[in-house]
């Protein structure tokens, strides 16, 4: 049975969707004014993954992850371009799909945009207020009031005493206590015109919060079973949500024993760049696009599959060649062996041992290992029992969309986006010039050529009948 890490109960637990056989599962998407960096594709690398387990463990899954189309980066991007908002979100939107695509991964069931939803958040809004539970500020906006929600930091952990103490925000504007926060910001007078909705409160647009409780109660329902997102999302947002989703469900007289908003939180650990946390201020972030320059997509989903979803880690050229090298292990035991397209076995102790780890709070490090050890014995084995080892490495892997290309093609394109060394034409007229020395029997000749090639990264290996194969280390 599939256990999931709950950030809400802090422990693992086991998974019981609210319907059976279905999951619904919300995930918080990309700001759209910048194009995606590493850390956006943890996000959706890890998500993918959740979602592909799901669904080759039998469930049916809808899958819902937003775009933030406005918010106030998007506004001051869009003025310091000269742009209208709708332009500036439509060429960022348009480069994630490219930057998703190029890492292989699935589209979302539903990819909601927050200027789309404006009605909902203004339902959700005007149903707190009808509760008491937000107000509207001598300023315009409307503020969500923390204190008179009893159930307010049970995700984070904090109590309101806690979290009034580290409050650094003096009251002031429209709020009445330093914890609350905006539903519906006012609109300025030098707020371009595409930034502003007509609403019961004034002419403003939404805060950032309020946009996911809309989108995923509209899209899933009131009740749901899963809501993924990076770890940085759980205070103050995923809280946020929480907050004002239940809110506008019960009031002030919320209670523990109700329906949750959601079932099961999950939250993907930070990347560091050389042990520092990534940062836009550090100047150490590096966008998808840059990074595929140099590495195989592939190889960048391996590097982040093969932490646990939960643990931070450690990006830098060395770990993804480290990746790298580890894809080529794998590859290079399916080179060579006739692969069909045949189901895995369910009951073979190579599935049980990989679906093991993946009911394990989804143990992608453990699923790994069990590939490469099943690698090992695919190196070891002979013909019949060779090829059955084979296809069931190549079925298990796909389970998270690994070594379903053509081994050779693979290895020979070296796992690299951009610049993978040598040709294949300098390569082969190498190994041309390595097979008429042999035959002059200018042995020492020959062993130049395999030398300066392996010292550009390309290994031979000869085969039976005089052939010569290649591939990059």
């Amino acid at each position: 049975m599939l256990q999931i890490y709950n950030t809400l109960s802090r422990s693992k637990q086991a998974f019981k969707p609210i319907e059976p056989g279905k999951v619904k599962m919300y995930v918080c998407g990309m700001t759209v004014y910048d194009f995606c960096h590493i850390g956006h594709a943890r996000v959706m690398i890890v998500f993918d993954m959740v979602v592909r387990w799901l669904r080759a463990s039998g469930y049916e899954v809808v899958y819902v992850r937003n775009i933030t189309d406005i918010d106030d980066k998007i506004i001051n991007r869009a003025i310091e371009n000269g742009e209208p908002i709708s332009a500036l979100t439509q060429r960022f939107i348009d480069a994630m799909h490219a930057d998703s695509n190029e890492l292989g991964l699935m589209h979302p069931d539903h990819e909601p945009r927050a200027t789309d939803y404006i009605g909902q958040m203004q339902g959700i809004i005007g149903r707190l207020i009808e509760k008491e539970l937000a107000y509207q500020g001598e300023d315009g906006d409307v503020n969500f009031a923390v204190r008179l929600f009893p159930e307010y930091g049970r995700l984070s952990g904090k109590s309101l005493d806690e979290l009034n103490a580290g409050e650094r925000v003096a009251v002031g504007g429209g709020k009445r206590d330093p914890l609350d926060f905006v539903l519906w910001k006012s609109a300025k007078a030098e707020e371009p015109a595409d930034t502003r909705w007509k609403s019961p409160w004034g002419e403003g647009r939404p805060g950032w919060h309020i946009e996911c409780s809309a989108m995923s109660c509209d899209l899933l329902g009131e009740h749901f079973d899963i809501h993924g997102g990076g770890a940085d999302l759980q205070f103050p947002h995923h809280e946020n949500e929480i907050a004002q989703s239940e809110g506008a469900l019960y009031g002030q007289d919320h209670k523990a024993s109700d329906q949750p908003f959601v079932n099961y939180w999950m939250h993907n650990g930070h990347i560091r760049v050389n042990e520092e946390k990534m940062s836009k201020s550090l100047g150490n972030f590096f966008l998808i696009r840059d990074v595929l320059k140099n590495f195989d997509p592939e190889v960048l989903r391996f590097f982040m599959l093969r932490a646990h979803y939960r643990s931070p880690i450690n990006y830098s050229d060395a770990q993804l060649e480290e990746a790298r090298s580890g894809l080529v292990r794998l590859y290079t035991a399916l080179a060579q062996v006739p692969l069909s397209n045949k189901a895995v076995d369910p009951h073979s102790p190579w599935a049980k041992r990989f679906a093991d780890a993946m009911n394990d709070d989804f143990n992608t490090p453990e699923a790994i290992a069990a590939l490469f050890d099943l690698a090992s014995e695919v190196n070891r084995a002979q013909d019949d029992e060779k090829a059955q080892l084979a296809n069931t490495l190549k079925g298990l892997a796909g389970t998270l969309n690994f070594l379903q290309r053509d081994p050779t093609v693979f290895l020979q394109e070296g796992s690299r986006g951009g610049d993978a060394g040598l040709s294949a034409a300098a390569i082969e007229e190498q190994i041309a010039a390595r097979v008429a020395a042999k035959q002059a029997k200018d042995f020492a000749k020959a062993d130049l050529i395999r030398k300066a090639l392996l010292e550009q990264g390309v290994v031979l290996e000869d085969k039976p009948g005089g052939l010569t194969e290649w591939r990059r280390s």
